[in-house]
This record gives C-alpha cells, sequence and structure tokens, in this order.
C-alpha cells in the first residue's frame, strides 16, 4: 500500500492530487522552485522540498532532483501530473529504479508514444486512420493549409498552423525554438490542416490485469494557440458508429503497448464525420474532471490504485453532461497576452460572496478554488476470487448524480466544480502557465450545464491580472456553440466580436460608483451629503487603455453627475454603491487594492479600474514609435538582418520574448526605420520596458 506520495508537478494540478491523496489517507510531498516558494501547492502539502532555481528546466524538469527529493522525503510513491515530466520514459524508469512506485504508464509505453511520429506509425500499423505527414521540403501553395507539430511534448507549444508558403521556414525554426525550450527536443514534422476539424479525445484506464475502459469522449474544439480552452463530456453531435469507431481505436491504441493507468487518446474529426488519429497522451489530462462529473469517479484515485495493483471491475455509465472553462490570466484582445502579478481576489460559484443586490443583501459563503475529487466507490473483491487479479475496483455511482468536490475550504454547490492553482493573495509569475482554475459545471444535459457555466463565471469576482473570463463567458453563448456545432477554427472566426469592448456607459457607471464608494470611505467628506452642499470632485481612472474622467456633485438635491441622465444614488459605502438608472435599481460591489487597483463588480459586468493622479506625470512620457515590452518575459531572439538604421515594414517581426510557456511576436507598428534597439537575446525584461524605437515621417521631430 501507498503511504506518501510526491507530487513531481505544481499549482492546480499538484492540489488535485493532493486532494486525493488526503481522502485515502496517503501522505503529501510537494516540490517548487524558488518562484514557487510561497505557492499554495507547497502550502497543501505534508512536506516540500524546494529545487533550487526559478526556471522549468533548472527544477521541474530535473528528473534526478525530483527522485533525490522523494527520497529524502520519505515518499515511496511518485505521480507526475501532467506537463514536466509526466512524459518523460527516463523519469519514469529513474522513479522505479530508486525503489519507488510510479502511477503511471509503464516506461515502455510512455516511449512508444512519447514521438508523435513514432506513434503514428504504430497506430498506422494497427489500422488506424491517419494523416499522412508531408516532407517539409516538398510542400507547395496548393499543399496550403498545413500544421507543423513538435514531435514531443504537447499543451500547444511547437505548433504552427501556415497559410503563406513564404512563411513556412520562419515558422518551421520557430516551431523547432520552441520545442527545444519547452520539451528539449526540436524535432518536427509537418501534416496536412483539416479546416472545420473537431478535437475529439477518449479517456482511458487500464490496470494490469488486461482491462481497459473506454470512459466515453470529450470534445476540445475550443482552442487557442493549439491549447485547449473550453472542453466537455461526453462531445455532442457524435453519430452512434462513430463513437463506436472512436472507442475502439482508443481501446486499441491502449491494448498496442500494454497501457496502465490513465490516459487519453486524441483524434481530429474532420467535417464529413472522418476521424483521424492525433497523439495519445500518456498521463491525465487537464480535462480530465469533465469525465469525473460524468463518469462518477476519481481518476486519480484510480490511478493510485492500478499503481497498488487493483484490478478494474465493470465500467460505470455516464449520466448528465459536464463543461469545463479553463480561466486564464491573459488577454484574448492582445494576442493572448498572459499577464503577471497578484491575485488578489478568486471566488466563483452560487455559494461564494456573490454579488450584493440592489438592497445590499449578500450570500456570505465557501469560496471555490481548493482541487478536489470525487466520487469513487468502495474497493472490493473481484467475484471471481480469482487471486491473479488481486483486490478489485468497484465504482458505485450515486443517484441524483453530482459533480460536488469538497474543497480545501468547504463544499461548493452541488454542479459545480473549481480546481484552482492559486489562492487570494498569491502571484502570477511569468515563469510558467498563466492558468488560474478550471471551473467545471454539471447538469442533466448539456444546455443546462452550459447556461450553469456561463452563469457561474459572469458572477465570478476575479480581481488582479487581465483575465479570458469575458471571452469564456461570450463563448458558451455563441450560437454556433450552444447548438455544438464548433471546431477548432471557432476563435479564427469569432475572436474579435468575442473581444469587443464593453459598453462604454457601463465603465463609466462602474467608476462613477468607485469615486462614490472613495467618498464614502472618508466621513469628513462624504458625511451627511443628504442635507449639506458639497464641492464638484473629480477623479480619474484609467481602464484598459482608455482614460475615464468622473466630476460629481453631492448636495441636498441628491447626486448630480456630469456625462450622465437619470442617475440617483441610493445609498453608499466604502465597498457597495446603489445606483438608480432610468428607474432601474443595481448594485455595485468595489474592492480597493494597494497600487490603485479597484474592481467594480455589478449586474452589468465586471470591470478593472486603475486610479490616476489628477494631474500627468511627464516623465512616464515615451518617445513616439516606441516599443515597450507587452509582458515581462525573456527576448529569445532577434530577427535575423536587424539592426539600427534599417529600414522596417509594418507587422515585420522583430524579436521574440517567452513568457509563461510561450513565444510571444513582438512586430514593427509601422513602416519606417529602426532607431533603437534595447533587445538582447537573453535579456530579461520587466513590463513597459524599452525594447526598441521605430521612427517614421509622421513621428520625427
Amino acid at each position: 500500500m501507498i503511504r506518501s506520495v510526491l507530487v513531481a508537478n505544481r499549482g492546480e494540478i499538484a492540489r488535485r492530487v493532493f486532494r486525493t491523496c488526503r481522502s485515502l489517507g496517503i501522505g503529501t510531498v510537494a516540490v517548487y522552485s524558488d518562484a514557487d516558494a510561497s505557492a499554495a501547492h507547497v502550502r497543501e502539502a505534508d512536506i516540500a522540498v524546494r529545487l533550487p532555481g526559478s526556471a522549468p528546466a533548472d527544477t521541474y524538469l530535473r528528473g534526478e532532483l525530483v527522485v533525490r527529493a522523494a527520497l529524502a522525503a520519505g515518499a515511496d510513491a511518485v505521480h507526475p501530473g501532467y506537463g514536466f515530466l509526466s512524459e518523460d520514459a527516463g523519469f519514469a524508469t529513474a522513479v522505479t529504479d530508486a525503489g519507488l512506485v510510479w502511477i503511471g504508464p509503464p516506461p515502455s509505453a510512455i516511449s512508444a508514444m512519447a514521438s508523435k511520429t513514432r506513434a503514428k506509425s504504430l497506430m498506422g500499423a494497427a489500422g488506424v486512420p491517419l494523416l499522412s505527414s508531408v516532407d517539409p521540403a516538398v510542400v507547395t501553395a496548393g499543399d496550403l493549409p498545413v500544421l507543423v507539430k513538435a514531435s514531443a511534448g504537447g499543451g500547444g507549444r511547437g505548433m504552427r498552423v501556415v497559410r503563406d508558403l513564404a512563411a513556412l521556414a520562419d515558422e518551421l525554426a520557430s516551431a523547432r525554438a520552441e520545442a527545444v525550450a519547452a520539451f528539449g527536443d526540436g524535432s518536427v514534422f509537418v501534416e496536412p490542416y483539416v479546416e472545420g476539424g473537431r478535437h475529439v479525445e477518449v479517456q482511458i484506464l487500464a490496470d494490469a490485469h488486461g482491462t481497459v475502459w473506454a470512459l466515453g469522449t470529450r470534445d476540445c474544439s475550443l482552442q487557442r494557440r493549439h491549447q485547449k480552452v473550453v472542453e466537455e463530456a461526453p462531445a455532442p453531435g457524435l453519430s452512434v458508429s462513430l463513437r463506436d469507431t472512436l472507442r475502439d481505436a482508443a481501446v486499441a491504441a491502449a491494448s498496442a503497448v500494454d497501457y496502465r493507468g490513465a490516459g487519453t487518446v486524441e483524434f481530429l474529426v474532420a467535417p464529413g464525420g472522418r476521424a483521424y488519429f492525433l497523439e495519445m497522451n500518456t498521463r491525465l489530462q487537464v480535462e480530465h474532471p469533465v469525465t469525473e462529473c460524468v463518469y462518477g469517479v476519481d481518476l486519480v484515485a484510480l490511478q493510485i490504485r492500478v499503481a497498488e495493483g487493483y484490478a478494474l471491475g465493470a465500467p460505470p455509465s455516464p449520466v448528465g453532461h459536464a463543461v469545463s472553462a479553463r480561466l486564464y490570466a491573459e488577454d484574448p484582445a492582445r494576442s493572448w497576452r498572459p499577464w503577471a502579478g497578484v491575485v488578489h481576489r478568486l471566488s466563483v460559484g452560487a455559494g461564494a460572496d456573490a454579488e450584493a443586490g440592489a438592497f445590499g443583501v449578500r450570500r456570505r459563503g465557501l469560496r471555490g478554488g481548493g482541487p478536489g475529487p470525487y466520487i469513487y466507490g468502495p474497493v472490493g473483491r473481484n467475484p471471481s476470487g480469482a487471486p491473479t487479479m488481486g483486490p478489485q475496483i468497484h465504482v458505485s455511482v450515486p443517484d441524483p448524480h453530482p459533480c460536488d468536490p469538497v474543497t480545501s475550504r468547504g463544499a461548493l454547490s452541488a454542479g459545480l466544480r473549481v480546481d484552482s492553482g492559486v489562492d487570494d493573495g498569491d502571484v502570477v509569475g511569468v515563469h510558467y502557465d498563466p492558468m488560474l482554475a478550471k471551473v467545471i459545471a454539471w447538469a442533466p444535459t448539456r444546455a443546462e450545464a452550459v447556461r450553469r457555466l456561463a452563469y457561474e463565471l459572469e458572477r465570478a469576482r476575479i480581481h488582479g491580472p487581465v483575465t479570458n473570463r469575458s471571452l469564456l463567458v461570450r463563448s458558451l453563448r455563441h450560437p454556433e456553440f450552444l447548438a455544438g456545432e464548433m471546431d477548432t477554427g471557432f476563435y479564427d472566426r469569432h475572436l474579435a466580436e468575442l473581444t469587443d469592448a464593453d459598453e462604454a456607459g457601463g465603465i463609466r457607471l462602474a467608476a462613477l460608483a468607485a469615486a462614490l464608494a472613495d467618498a464614502a470611505s472618508s466621513p469628513s467628506r462624504f458625511g451627511g451629503w443628504r442635507n449639506v452642499p458639497s464641492q464638484p470632485q473629480a477623479k480619474r481612472y484609467r481602464a484598459g487603455d482608455d482614460e475615464v474622467e468622473i466630476r460629481y456633485r453631492l448636495g441636498r438635491g441628491g447626486l448630480v453627475a456630469e456625462g450622465f441622465d437619470e442617475v440617483r444614488l441610493v445609498s453608499a459605502a466604502p465597498s457597495f454603491v446603489v445606483l438608480e438608472v432610468g428607474g432601474v435599481r443595481r448594485g455595485f460591489e468595489v474592492a480597493c487594492y494597494s497600487g490603485g487597483d479597484v474592481h467594480v463588480d455589478s449586474s452589468l459586468g465586471s470591470f478593472a479600474l486603475a486610479v490616476l493622479p489628477r494631474f500627468p506625470d511627464p516623465t512616464t512620457r515615451t518617445s513616439p514609435g516606441s516599443l515597450l515590452a507587452p509582458m515581462p518575459g525573456t527576448v529569445v531572439r532577434v530577427a535575423d538582418g536587424i539592426a539600427v538604421g534599417k529600414p522596417v515594414r509594418a507587422g515585420q517581426p522583430l524579436m521574440w520574448l517567452e513568457a509563461m510557456k510561450m513565444e510571444h511576436r513582438v512586430v514593427s507598428p509601422a513602416d519606417g526605420t529602426l532607431t533603437a534597439l534595447h533587445a538582447v537575446p537573453g535579456r530579461q525584461v520587466e513590463v513597459g520596458a524599452l525594447l526598441a524605437v521605430v521612427t517614421t515621417e509622421e513621428t520625427t521631430p
């Protein structure tokens, strides 16, 4: 029996595994980099071991350090989570060679599927339909579009869609560089890119006794940069024959490599309904919670029990529908730019601190954020009594079928689950993926699950870095998604409409509420406003790229605010303001944080504001044509031929920054001349750092 598990990972998945371990009476060991010294997964573990350094290559990707940490902490098993070393056969071998239990598939299975090119060869031999690879040296315009794809790893890194033949060489080089940085393997291949295809996958679970479960399908078609954003189970709109084909192919793939534990077989489903094998992920997937909710199982608990030698019994049956959305600290409207910073508050769920109503009535409750798994049946004996099979796992699905995790902060309301890697006050750094949480909703039908998820995301309190929350809500309510007709090109087609700025009226009302809440926090300025006339007040805020100035006066006749019609102040407190606008009463929850950050939540939406000084600071001005770092990160390379004095054209890539596991291009804003270049490969820059200056005729003094 396993007594203590080291999780060779961080963030959300480490917390997720810890929660199951605690429920099974198993001790927990965390590893952490210097950047994660105060991270939530470190705080939750029974024991934590430092991995000196901050970059993944120096810490979480150092298998020998992780094994040494497990031995030093007295762990007797290692769970890899996902990402990092989870699909490294050498690491799995090192774990078992050290006398530790590996909670994952055999190294031989990992090795067989580690290279996408080798995996495709194996599947082709087994008769699984494939997309044929294309020699990049002979790609013609008639072959476009094509997909450049890293042979190793996953998570969308090292992947590029090429639609312009002239860009193929640059995209190959970029994909190789990103693959080397992410996986230590720069090999890539090229295959046709299927327009309008869906990403559908099958969750498998296998034991050491020849049993393989295929736990239904998941649709993961909503992707950005080839990384999944919204997932659901089961995949909607598949014919019975297609579901059977996918299930049979997944079981065949697992059997072909003598698989054990949890894994996922991924397929591309073309518009005509034909499925093509993409890859097999020999680990637990990020999107595993939707399968857990639909099948009523705890996949981590089952992974552990399979590693202990238990045999799988009869598989459970699916009930209902589950949809998951990944909440990222990123700005979809600015090329998915990741954001770092303090997460002041992350509260999701109808039972959480919810929006106060117009009369100030609040629902006080517990916040989501802990991981938490979920329903698993009692362990019994194999009914046949065969001693070679050992104890057998039996799954008992309750009725009604819930998806109710017991989080580190308490239970959320029925049908809602939040798996988060951060708590209030934690910092999102630049070294790792910017995912804050996964929010999962379960309901008897797809329509109900989608509606519930959109509702809870819209009413969540997310204060701190910019997030993709608004995009998620709009995506879930888009007619194409509601009809189940989405494909992997969803965001290519709809990103502009999904990221349109919110109505200016909502921003101005939020700013007015913030100004009144600020005034209410100072009794000497705000007290007695109903009877004593006050002097005109002014407050300036920044909302995104815009500045909002609020001018108002409070007197015997009530509130008079410039630029607002039919606005009446009902009540004001430092954290809550009620306004009546055109006869409609709305409550505005106002939260102020150090540094001048203000977040306003209401039925009109959630708005992030930054308090501006009354008079601008002239020292903060930059020269026209200045290119500033859009995020903190590292300059990984500068484009060939780029030098001061050289002409550049609008949209031309000048340099690449690496931040949060992704590369980001910095392009010239206009045709002109490069008159300054401060970017040097290897240089770490903070957000707003001056990288280069492009001078045009319009900007020349």
